[in-house]
C-alpha cells in the first residue's frame, strides 16, 4: 500500500439563500449552505468532508485554515483516531459544542473519505455494510407555510414516492396547539393511514406544554416527536418521554459521543439524531452507534444524507435518511453525482469513499 501524506488543507464556502420567509417554531431561515474541506495528499488523492454554512460559516473556515491545517500537513489519514484527539485537546478551550465541532467534523469526514480512497472502497463497505440502497425520508413543511402551501409540499413529496414524511409544529412560536393539531390533522386526512407520518417541534415548547400537544395528537398516529423541548433540557426530554405515548427523536444539537451518554443515561430519548457534520465527525459517529446499540435505541442521522448513508447500510438500528427539501437544490450544485431518492430509497455510489464528486466550477463561483 502507498503511504500518503497530507499536502494541502483547502476550505470552501458554498451558500444558497432562501426565500419566502421559511421560518420553523423558533427561527427563520435565511440562508443554506455548505462548508467544503478539500484534504490532498502527496499521492494526488483528495478527500472531502463537510460541515453547515447557515450561521458563523466564515468563522469556521477559519479555525480550520489558521488553527487545524498546520496540524494537518504531512500527516497520515489513516491516523483519524490520533489526529481527532489532538485536535480536541488543542482547540477545547474555545468551544466542546458548536463551531469547533464542526470545524472538526468536516475535517474528520475528509479523512474518512480519504480512508476509503486509500483503500479503493465505499465506506459502507468499510464499515461491513452490504445494501447499496438505503431508505429515505422527506423532511419539510415548516410553520410559515399556509395550508395551500403545506399540503402541495407534502403531496409533492408523495408524488416523489416516499412513504415517510415530516413536517414541522410549533406554528406561533409555539403559542398555538390548536392552530398545529389542525395542520397535522389536514395532512394525515390527505395522506392516509399508509404514509408515516413524523414531527419536528425545532426546541420551542417546554415539557408539560409538549406532552399535551402529543395527547392531542396521538390519533393521528405519529412515528416520533421531535425536540419538543430545548435541546439541553435534558430534565425536560426525559418528562416528556416518560409521560407520552409518541416517541420523543432528538440529538441533531448535541456534540460528541458525551452527548450521546447523556441523552441515554438520562433516558431522554428514544431515538437518537446526532449529526456526522457537527459531532465530530464519522470517528465520533461510529462510537455514537456502538452506544446506542448497547442501549436498544433506534439512530437516526439528522439530514446531510450524502453524509450518512454509508451508516445507514451498515448499522441495522438506524432506520433511515433525512432529507431536508430545502437542500435539494444547492446539494444538487455541490455534487456532481449526488444520488436522488427514488420511491423513498436511495443509492449509494459505488466509489470509493462517499462517493461522492464535488462540483468545483459551482464552488469557485461562490468564493
Amino acid at each position: 500500500m502507498i503511504e500518503h501524506k497530507i499536502a494541502d488543507v483547502q476550505v470552501h464556502l458554498a451558500a444558497h439563500p432562501v426565500a419566502d420567509g421559511v421560518a420553523d417554531a423558533t427561527r427563520k431561515v435565511e440562508t443554506i449552505g455548505f462548508l467544503i474541506v478539500r484534504l490532498i495528499t502527496d499521492q494526488g488523492l483528495e478527500g472531502i468532508g463537510v460541515t453547515y454554512h447557515e450561521v458563523g460559516g466564515e468563522a469556521t473556515r477559519d479555525l480550520i485554515t489558521i488553527n487545524m491545517a498546520p496540524g494537518l500537513i504531512g500527516r497520515s489519514p489513516l491516523e483519524t483516531e490520533k489526529i481527532w484527539w489532538e485536535m480536541c485537546a488543542y482547540l477545547r478551550g474555545v468551544g466542546r459544542k458548536g463551531l469547533m465541532f464542526c470545524a472538526l467534523s468536516a475535517v474528520d469526514n475528509a479523512l474518512w473519505d480519504l480512508k476509503g480512497k486509500i483503500f479503493g472502497l465505499p465506506l459502507y463497505r468499510m464499515l461491513g455494510g452490504t445494501e447499496r440502497r438505503v431508505p429515505v425520508y422527506a423532511s419539510g413543511g415548516w410553520t410559515s407555510y399556509d395550508d395551500d402551501r403545506l399540503l402541495e409540499e407534502v403531496s409533492s413529496m408523495l408524488r416523489k414516492g416516499y412513504t415517510h414524511i415530516k413536517i414541522k409544529v410549533g406554528v406561533d412560536g409555539g403559542k398555538n396547539l390548536r392552530r398545529d393539531l389542525q395542520r397535522v390533522r389536514k395532512v394525515r386526512e390527505m395522506v392516509g393511514d399508509e404514509i408515516v407520518i413524523m414531527l419536528d417541534a425545532n426546541n420551542c415548547w417546554d415539557a408539560g406544554t409538549a406532552i399535551k400537544f402529543a395527547d392531542a395528537v396521538k390519533e393521528c398516529d405519529i412515528l416520533f416527536l421531535e425536540e419538543p423541548v430545548f435541546a439541553d433540557d435534558i430534565p425536560g426530554l426525559k418528562h416528556y418521554r416518560r409521560s407520552s405515548c409518541i416517541p420523543l427523536a432528538t440529538g441533531e444539537h448535541e456534540y460528541t459521543k458525551y452527548g450521546a451518554r447523556d441523552l441515554v443515561l438520562a433516558e431522554a430519548a428514544d431515538i437518537i439524531q446526532m449529526d456526522g457534520a457537527r459531532v465530530g465527525g464519522y470517528t465520533e459517529m461510529l462510537k455514537i452507534a456502538a452506544i446506542t446499540q448497547a442501549w436498544n435505541l433506534r439512530f437516526a442521522p439528522h439530514a446531510m444524507e450524502h453524509l450518512h448513508m454509508h451508516l445507514v447500510s451498515a448499522y441495522g438500528h438506524m432506520p433511515f435518511l433525512e432529507r431536508l427539501l430545502l437542500f435539494e437544490e444547492v446539494t444538487g450544485k455541490l455534487y456532481k453525482n449526488a444520488p436522488v431518492p427514488v420511491k423513498g430509497y436511495m443509492e449509494i455510489p459505488g466509489k470509493p469513499g462517499f462517493g461522492l464528486e464535488l462540483d468545483m466550477d459551482f464552488i469557485r463561483h461562490q468564493d
